[in-house]
């Protein structure tokens, strides 16, 4: 059992695109060294906090931000919605899911998508044009899909990355725009400039999304236990860095004058800082599911929360897995422990159920297998009768991911969930039983990624020892 360290890939604000476009070779100029600030006083709770009116929604509204609607109502989208962006007007908005896919709602165009394309990596984040006439959208290896009015300015699909590629923003012009990669390298393109990054720093969590100032002479850098990290004219207005969290931070937004910014907490907690003002939070859910991030309305006087597992999932493009992918998905956002005890499950006994959810998952696709309470005991299963290999080996969908270091003890094997997809890249999109945020002995099914496995250890705060064939 374990709480994500991670929700998803950060939200980037998404669109799709057409077909990708060649790389060009670019330069970076030397990297800055990262600002160091003085340790924060404890955070605490500003203005007045309103739960969501739209929880199940997908699309949570807070402020002036209005619900247009959301995918809620399909037969099963193809892919997890990553993100989502509005429009200059803040009367709508896109969302985007890992293959391209695009969603409008209210004055959101539709210019094109890359749902109907064989990419090679997940679509992990997106931009909007200035005009809101297009829309740039960026997979986890920094290829760049354009649409509409949005212009091609280079990309790092052909470079071989340290780390993958977390999000992007667009400059004030939108004739460039930077990507940002889970150590904080920066790859600046178009009118974009350099002006730092964490890219030769040893951080202590992974970088989760950036923002850029109004003029768009610098940018800020949020990491996932809320620590900032400001370049060019970006100001420091404080962090959740060296606070105890009661969640991991999923992104941020920076106001419209530049003079602060939020952070959304994967359970639905946001902090405001600067000039930013909260307009309320979804803490209080039940039960609470994994926020992906937030996206500010233009006049800054709202934002929106991004729940993705409130969307029901297919998992058909790319698809695979069949009947125990299919069990696995019509669990998520249902079946929670909550008010019958801690840790009780409809998989098995009162107790951390992440191996029970999987291997109920598998019998339920017809795989023979006991329904095991220890995450260890599936690799011991499968070595006598099927078999593991390493988390660099490609992964098939219905396949099991075990967290941790080896299978000996529940101190070493922590955790396993069920492949759900599978990019040509390796990228895997995962469904997990006792998964946070939530309270303790309190999770849900829940749905993680898309990440790579053999980076599992930055993404999800744990690394994967093996991977269990069904």
């Amino acid at each position: 059992m374990r709480t994500r360290a991670r929700v998803g890939a950060v939200l980037m604000l998404v669109a799709a695109g057409a077909l990708v476009v060649p790389s060009v070779a670019f330069a970076l100029p030397p990297r800055a060294a990262a600002v160091q600030h003085p340790a924060a006083a404890p955070l605490r709770a500003t203005g007045v906090v309103h739960t969501s009116a739209y929880a199940d929604q997908g699309v949570l509204p807070f402020g002036d931000a209005r619900f247009e609607g959301s995918p809620t109502s399909v037969s099963g989208l193809s892919a997890p919605v990553v993100g989502m962006a509005t429009t200059p007007s803040g009367d709508g908005y896109w969302l985007i899911a890992a293959d391209g896919g695009i969603f409008n709602y209210g004055d959101a165009q539709f210019y094109g998508s890359a749902g109907n394309v064989d990419i090679n990596a997940p679509v992990v984040g997106m931009a909007a044009t200035p005009d809101g006439k297009g829309y740039w959208s960026v997979a986890l290896d920094g290829g760049i899909f354009q649409d509409g009015d949005a212009g091609f300015y280079g990309s790092t699909g052909n470079v071989q990355l340290n780390q993958p590629i977390v999000g992007m923003a667009p400059t004030p012009d939108g004739k460039g725009y930077w990507l940002v990669a889970s150590d904080g390298g920066i790859f600046d393109f178009g009118d974009a400039g350099f002006y730092g990054s964490t890219g030769n720093v040893q951080l202590n969590s992974p970088i989760v999304g950036m923002a850029a100032t109004p003029d768009g002479k610098g940018y800020w850098l949020v990491a996932s236990d809320g620590g900032i990290f400001d370049f060019g004219d970006a100001q420091f207005f404080g962090s959740a860095g060296g606070q105890s969290l009661p969640a991991s931070v999923a992104g941020m937004a920076a106001t419209p004058d530049g003079l602060g910014y939020w952070l959304a907490g994967s359970d639905g907690s946001i902090y405001p800082f600067g000039d930013a003002v909260t307009y309320g939070d979804n803490t209080a859910a039940t039960p609470t599911q994994p926020i992906a991030g937030i996206s500010a309305t233009p006049d800054g006087k709202g934002y929106y929360l991004l729940e993705p597992d409130a969307f029901p999932t297919s998992f058909s493009h790319p698809g695979g897995g069949g009947s125990i992918v299919a069990a696995a998905a019509s669990q998520v956002h249902g079946n929670p422990d909550q008010g019958l005890g801690a840790f009780c499950n409809p998989y098995g006994p009162c107790e951390a159920w992440c191996a029970l959810f999987a291997t109920w998952a598998w019998e339920a696709g017809g795989v023979n297998i006991p329904r095991y309470a220890f995450t260890g005991d599936v690799w011991s299963w499968a070595v006598a009768n099927t078999y593991v290999y390493q988390a660099s080996t490609q992964a098939h969908p219905g396949d099991a991911v075990l967290y941790g270091t080896g299978p000996s003890n529940a101190a070493t094997s922590v955790h396993m969930g069920i492949v759900a997809q599978v990019w040509p890249d390796g990228a895997i999109v995962t469904i997990e039983g006792d998964s946070g945020p939530g309270a303790y002995g309190q999770y849900n099914v829940t749905i993680n990624g898309p990440f790579l496995p053999t980076h599992s250890d930055t993404y999800n705060g744990v690394g994967i020892y093996a991977i269990a064939h069904q």
